[in-house]
């Protein structure tokens, strides 16, 4: 088998999404927290204050605040190596604005990060993973403003000090090209514009979304600058949410259509975190769109010095694209497309490919030739709690199995992947539907749509697979 010695397994989880604890420890109110719960034909609506008849899924989340000792316990019995994280910024900065950090949000992350030394367990730390201060929505709608950049910068460099013997691999921003989608107005980019409600369907302005994502891009730049002066040893890198296309038919304008995906939709945003600059077709892209940005000399400067030393990235299927209408369409995370006639499909109508998987990863190390990290891949799915407290997850298994297999072939083909955590090793609410019931976890949390439950936690048969499969580096994927 072709996986390194010292190769990182694990999981990876978000805080708004896991930790819950939302009104403890002096943490402020994030954009997350006002995200109610939904379904497929029910989506998730935006609040400006709480309302009564909703329930904000995010506020308890799988309450990791509160069993974080119990659950690092877990990942240490599957023989984690590395444990990819973020830290909510609302709990080191409740509003974004205080001039100090708060001690008790400090303390919690401080304790969390000593409990995983104990086990020998790496943390890969996301500074900021869909959720912002609200405070800084309010007031300045999010990174619509370019006083926000210096405000991250503060938290960057708090936690970088503060958690300098206990931390060394960063990411900057969760999938930043979400900033890329309409829907990442609010989620990824902390915009709400006007009139919105909508989780789904928010009222856009693409200027000002890719003003924000300039913000974004010069904020990332100059927290990898102060990481690396504050701690050269630091290792820090960007995520991108890989939502990768296959032309349908070998007609050529399908081939030209695929192209302009890959660059306006996978490397627009890595083009800028990895090269210090932006890429010649977004000149094209800003005239076609009738965008115009404000960038200063000196924003281009920053960003040719705070490059990112590798890349991380979310992979969970594929989609094609075609001029053709009337083809049929497919689900996704955050974009669909037209459906794959090849391949099979989650329970949420997501395309499973796990060749695709070995595909992306050698077009971006093919692109970029900087090391790679898969801290997101997963399959959701409903999993049934069964008398003795057993769950069954077949499908959870395969569909890891055959993931695995295409980074080992990854691997051989010469691609520098350094580490694989699966996306919420532990069950949580669903970042796009608010649902605890589109389950991902090796651990089932006793909780439903509602936060209604024991939250006791329990092994899935996947648990005991994956464990297998570090303790043998990748050989036993039986």
């Amino acid at each position: 088998m072709s996986f390194p010695n010292n190769f990182l397994w694990g999981g990876a989880t978000a805080a708004n999404q896991v930790e819950g604890g939302f009104n403890e420890g002096n943490k402020g109110r994030s954009i997350a927290d006002m995200l109610s719960n939904g379904t497929h034909s029910s989506p998730r609506t935006i609040s400006k204050e709480d309302e009564a008849d909703l329930y904000y899924p995010n506020r308890i989340a799988s309450d990791f605040y509160h069993h974080y000792k119990e659950d690092i316990a877990l990942m240490a019995e599957m023989g984690f190596k590395a444990y990819r994280m973020s830290i909510a910024w609302t709990r080191i900065y409740p509003t974004g604005e205080e001039d100090t950090p708060n001690e008790a949000g400090l303390k919690f992350y401080q304790d969390v990060f000593h409990e995983l030394k104990k086990y020998k367990i790496e943390p890969i730390v996301t500074l900021s993973h869909y959720e912002m201060p609200l405070n800084l929505t309010n007031k300045y709608n999010g990174w619509a403003s370019r006083e926000v950049i210096d405000l991250f910068v503060k938290y960057a460099k708090t936690v970088f000090e503060y958690y300098k013997e206990d931390v060394r691999y960063w990411l900057t921003f969760n999938e930043i090209n979400c900033g890329c989608l309409p829907l990442g107005n609010y989620m990824s980019l902390g915009i709400r514009n006007e009139g919105t409600r909508n989780f789904l369907d928010q009222v856009d302005d693409i200027t000002l979304r890719y003003q924000g994502l300039h913000h974004q891009f010069v904020a990332s730049a100059r927290a990898v600058i102060e990481g690396h002066r504050i701690n050269p040893e630091f290792r820090i890198g960007n995520m991108i949410a890989m939502m990768p296309v296959y032309p349908l038919t070998p007609n050529p304008k399908d081939m030209l259509l695929y192209q302009k995906n890959w660059r306006d939709m996978q490397y627009y945003c890595c083009d800028v975190q990895v090269r210090g600059e932006y890429p010649y077709y977004a000149d094209k892209f800003w005239r076609d769109h009738d965008i115009t940005l404000n960038i200063t000399s000196e924003d281009r400067e920053i960003l040719k010095q705070g490059t990112v030393d590798f890349v991380s990235l979310s992979y969970y299927q594929t989609n094609c694209v075609t001029v053709d209408e009337h083809a049929a369409k497919s689900s996704g995370n955050l974009l669909g497309g037209a459906k794959n006639p090849y391949l099979e499909s989650s329970e949420w109508g997501w395309q499973i490919d796990p060749d695709g998987l070995r595909f992306t990863l050698n077009e971006l190390y093919s692109r970029y030739q900087l090391p790679l990290l898969v801290v997101e891949n997963g399959l959701g799915a409903v999993d049934q709690l069964e008398e003795g407290n057993v769950i069954h997850d077949p499908y959870r298994i395969d569909y890891l199995r055959r993931h695995i297999i295409a980074m080992e072939e990854t691997i051989e083909d010469g691609v520098d992947l350094f580490g694989y955590t699966w996306w919420g090793w532990i069950d949580l609410v669903s970042a796009s539907t608010g649902e605890m019931a589109k389950r991902y976890g090796f651990v089932y949390v006793d909780s439903d749509d509602f936060g209604h439950g024991s939250f006791q936690r329990y092994k899935k048969d996947s648990f005991y697979w994956y464990k297998k499969v570090i303790e043998t580096n990748g050989r036993d994927l039986d």
